[in-house]
């Protein structure tokens, strides 16, 4: 039976570095393929939040929690407000985000309901 292709060529066992400047060559090639189609992923630095407005460390949960409630609440009379003197569709989409603020703010209140009171944490 014969075969359809004829064997490969029979090569020599030597190194394809024979010289400095080969091996250089090689190294080379091989850097610019790796930059073209294998890029090392850059590492962004981690995201390092602002110290312009913290929380003091120590603070119960139940007057972090009083106080995200008083801020909705603020928030949910500013976006009535504001859609007063708007026209639809913008009051439509201010409205709603009032209802989704106003949502937040009966969760942080059942939350508050749910908390015990203890004694305050003292630093």
């Amino acid at each position: 039976m014969k075969k359809p292709t004829p064997n490969p060529p029979e090569t020599d066992d030597t190194s394809p570095y024979e010289s400095a400047d080969s091996k250089k060559f090689h190294d080379a090639a091989e850097r610019a393929l790796d930059h073209h189609f294998n890029p090392i992923p850059k590492k962004c630095p981690g995201r390092q939040p602002s110290q312009m407005f913290q929380i003091a460390q120590g603070m119960d949960d139940e007057s972090l929690l009083a106080h995200a409630c008083e801020s909705l609440a603020t928030a949910s009379v500013m976006a009535s407000d504001v859609a007063a003197y708007v026209d639809s569709p913008q009051r439509h989409r201010i409205l709603g985000i009032q209802q989704v603020i106003m949502l937040a703010e009966l969760a942080v209140n059942r939350v508050l309901d749910n908390v015990e009171v203890g004694q305050p944490v003292r630093q």
